[in-house]
């Protein structure tokens, strides 16, 4: 599949997907060579060790997103942001799937390394597992439009020039404002998160 940039950046995801539902392959393509290097940079972030050296991060992107471009008759047109959390809770899903697939296999010896570790994420080897678990909580607790704004930033290397056009905003400049905000409520429900978890059971605090 040709995957190289599309010739028109200015032409909004949602316009690609309505000529890729009319049968445009060009436009399918355009969508993939768009979507496909941020999700798989996303993907590669939250995939443990076993499951990059399983699956090849790209391969099982790029076959997440054909399946799931073949349903995208299902998806309810309301945004590019909406378009990109559809595209990644369907890589978020095949990792699950991966991850399931794993834990079915029969216990083998550790002198067997071609077999996949229980090896951590590189987001847990970067802010450890119980932090992981904190952002993760805190992220979901956000409206949709912060959340949207921190992991396309953040995990997923947007510009806030691409930001502004993910989140519908006027300009770069408020993109970043609406990214500093989101940040900010997320700092305080991962704060919030961290203190309940360190409050023992029973106590009332001060």
């Amino acid at each position: 599949m040709n995957t190289e940039a599309p010739k028109d950046p200015s032409e909004s995801s949602l316009d690609l997907l309505e000529r890729a539902r009319a049968g445009d392959a060009s436009a399918l393509d355009a969508l993939m060579a768009r979507h496909l290097p941020r999700l798989r940079r996303w993907a590669s972030g939250r995939l443990p060790r076993w499951a990059r050296d399983v699956a090849d991060t790209q391969d099982l992107v790029q076959d997440t997103l054909l399946q799931t471009f073949k349903r995208i008759d299902r998806f309810e047109v309301r945004g590019d942001g909406a378009l990109q959390a559809y595209l990644r809770q369907g890589v978020l899903n095949r990792i699950r799937d991966e991850h399931r697939r794993a834990g079915r296999r029969p216990p083998t010896s550790n002198l067997d390394s071609q077999l996949p570790d229980s090896g951590a994420s590189p987001l847990e080897v970067a802010i450890g597992s119980q932090a992981v678990e904190r952002y993760e909580g805190a992220l979901q607790r956000l409206r949709a439009e912060d959340r949207e704004a921190i992991i396309a930033r953040i995990e997923m290397g947007f510009t806030h020039e691409e930001l502004a056009t993910l989140l519908g905003k006027p300009s770069a400049n408020a993109a970043r404002m609406a990214l500093d905000r989101a940040l900010v409520r997320l700092a305080a429900e991962m704060g919030g998160a961290a203190g309940k978890a360190s409050t023992p059971k029973g106590s009332k605090g001060l």
